[in-house]
């Protein structure tokens, strides 16, 4: 099964025969989500919900050295033995289809799929329980993007460049957060969340605002998605910076938690039946440019490219503001803080931002969307964002960048 070379949306549903004039709306969700601190000790007590008696378990090398132990005890408490399969580091059509492959030859009758990691293993495992049509079951270890939820995974080449992206028919059976391991991960983890969460609420805005705009699954986005996406960044602007020092700390409070919940859940939900759009096409963009993509997260890129996003959707003081908080929590808020500079860069910057313009979540913006105003917009939101941080400071980001 080949990726989809674009990200345009998928429904879930089918439209023939419907009146294309006023699409259905749609909302999709995980059948079930649980999080609080230590649970991956527990995950066999929720397998019933799933069900499932014979899961493959899909996790890093470093991921099993860390975690395995753990979760392999808590499998074994209910006489349950999870046979694993190492993800090999890139969410990539060559990986997912030797993963997959490894465990048909097994011969074992799986019945669902454990993934844990991070945000391109739970991707990843997603695609192959999709090809061996078995449940997944998610266990991130990290707050750093909104995989977890979504019934959407963002395939890469095994370059690392975003390729495209494959839909699936249903959502993760259960995806569980164990809040200790993420106040346990380094908390740059979890900022880099922050930027995707907060490009939640802009997204699934402007997608709405916009007649022709349509969600990831297809239809027009549902006033509840609306709602999630404002709550999501909400919760980010007032609990971002106590739960970063929450997470500095190794400990686990409540605005940790709501925090890890406005990144996995509120996030998750807010983009897929919200929209995406300028934000996440330019993050796309810059995964092309080498520095960028070797030394940075998806969120860190996200948050880039919302400031990108507002600037385009002539906003600047909204730009502002979120540049502030961005420059506070230690997001990048100017090119310099992910490697690159408009004149040194400039061929290479403006070729990936053509891309970016090319890409279809850009059709859900409300005006004509071209290399040359992506470009600008870029620039502008490099501007913006070196004055919030002049005005700040950039203690934040250095600490983390460390």
């Amino acid at each position: 099964m080949a990726a989809n070379t674009d990200f345009s949306p998928k429904p879930i549903f089918s439209l023939a025969g419907v009146d294309r004039q006023m699409p259905p709306t749609g909302l999709i969700a995980p059948a079930r989500y649980v999080q609080g601190p230590d649970l991956l000790d527990h995950l066999g007590r929720f397998l019933p919900l799933v069900p499932s008696a014979r899961p493959a378990v899909y996790i890093s090398a470093g991921g099993l050295r860390r975690h395995g132990e753990k979760l392999l005890a808590g499998l074994r408490a209910i006489q349950i033995e999870g046979q694993v399969e190492i993800f090999e580091g890139e969410c990539s059509i060559s990986e997912i289809e030797r993963a997959a492959g490894s465990l048909r030859a097994r011969n074992t009758p799986f019945d669902s799929l454990i993934a844990v990691g991070g945000g391109k293993c739970l991707d990843a495992g997603k695609c192959v329980a999709a090809r061996l049509e078995i449940p997944v079951v998610i266990c991130p270890t990290i707050a750093s993007t909104d995989a977890p939820c979504s019934a959407l995974s963002v395939i890469y080449t095994d370059e690392g460049i975003a390729h495209g992206g494959e839909s699936f028919p249903d959502s993760p059976a259960l995806v569980l957060v164990d809040s200790q391991l993420i106040a346990d991960a380094p908390v740059r983890y979890l900022v880099a969340g922050m930027g995707d969460a907060l490009a939640t609420r802009y997204e699934a805005r402007t997608c709405y605002r916009n007649p022709a705009g349509r969600a990831v699954i297809g239809g027009r986005p549902t006033i509840a998605a609306q709602a999630i996406a404002e709550l999501c960044a909400q919760t980010v602007f007032d609990d971002g910076l106590a739960a970063a020092e929450a997470n500095d700390r190794g400990e686990v409070d409540p605005a940790l938690e709501r925090v890890i919940e406005a990144n996995t859940l509120l996030s998750g939900i807010g983009f897929e039946s919200g929209g995406v759009t300028a934000a996440h096409a330019v993050a796309m963009g810059f995964t092309r440019l080498p520095v960028a993509r070797a030394n940075y997260l998806h969120g860190e890129m996200v948050a880039m490219g919302l400031l990108t996003q507002l600037a385009l959707e002539q906003s600047p003081d909204e730009c502002a503001q979120v540049a502030r908080f961005c420059a506070e929590v230690g997001l990048p808020t100017h090119l310099a803080q992910l490697s690159l500079d408009a004149a040194a860069d400039g061929p290479a910057l403006q070729e990936a931002m053509a891309h970016s313009a090319a890409t279809p979540l850009m059709d859900n913006e409300p005006f004509d969307v071209t290399p040359e105003n992506t470009w600008a917009a870029l620039l502008q939101a490099d501007e913006i964002g070196r004055a919030a941080t002049a005005a700040v400071g950039d203690q934040a980001y250095r600490r983390l960048h460390a």
